[in-house]
């Protein structure tokens, strides 16, 4: 009697997006950064204050955050005002402003004792890690915006790229400079980034006269 071929059967795999809420994560707003940052600094949480800082003012994704050296901040025994570093993902060359308040924060970490002899900004506690990972981040950022009554799901470690920049062009509208400074090679894919609308490009193009 011939045996029967059945088709072969693939099982179901449960969707690792299920029950998830996915898309763009949102910026914080001026005063949620604020409020996340007077909540480190009076729980003396010197490492990921400057987290934070970095991250905001770096506008940096998760993978090249985690990954600055202590002499890409520092220099002849300052930390510098402007840095610049390739990004991992386009190997191109980025640069960003550190501001006063971030480079107080920077200066005070990097004096503390638990960075003596330490080659990466944002140490691991782990030994077979030089430096905290991206999943960790991604961990401390949730806590951030927990911590602040924030629902989780809109927030990521995107929104601490996006937050200075969405800030940038809320208030200039120049989409070149938001370009240069979030190190995209294209226009096109900063504005799909920033989620620009018709609207936001009609009423930009409303405030010019030639």
């Amino acid at each position: 009697m011939p045996r029967v071929q059945l088709p072969a059967v693939t099982p179901k795999r449960r969707a690792w997006n299920k029950g998830r809420l996915v898309g763009q994560k949102r910026p914080l707003l001026p005063k949620q950064v604020w409020a996340i940052r007077a909540r480190l600094e009076l729980a003396g949480n010197l490492r990921d204050l400057v987290l934070f800082n970095v991250a905001i003012d770096s506008k940096l994704r998760g993978c090249d955050l985690v990954k600055l050296r202590v002499t890409d901040l520092v220099g002849t025994g300052r930390v510098r005002e402007r840095v610049s570093v390739i990004q991992s993902k386009t190997n191109r060359p980025v640069q960003f402003e550190l501001t006063e308040n971030t480079r107080d924060s920077v200066t005070n970490w990097i004096a503390s004792p638990v960075m003596v002899g330490c080659c990466f900004m944002f140490p691991s506690r782990f030994h077979d890690r030089p430096h905290i990972s991206t999943r960790q981040y991604g961990r401390l950022v949730r806590g951030w915006v927990v911590a602040i009554g924030l629902e989780p799901s809109g927030y990521g470690t995107h929104s601490m790229r996006r937050t200075k920049a969405a800030e940038i062009y809320r208030k200039t509208g120049n989409l070149r400079a938001v370009q240069l400074l979030l190190g995209h090679s294209k226009v096109d894919s900063t504005v799909r980034y920033l989620g620009v609308e018709l609207e936001d490009a009609l009423s930009i193009a409303e405030q010019i006269e030639i």
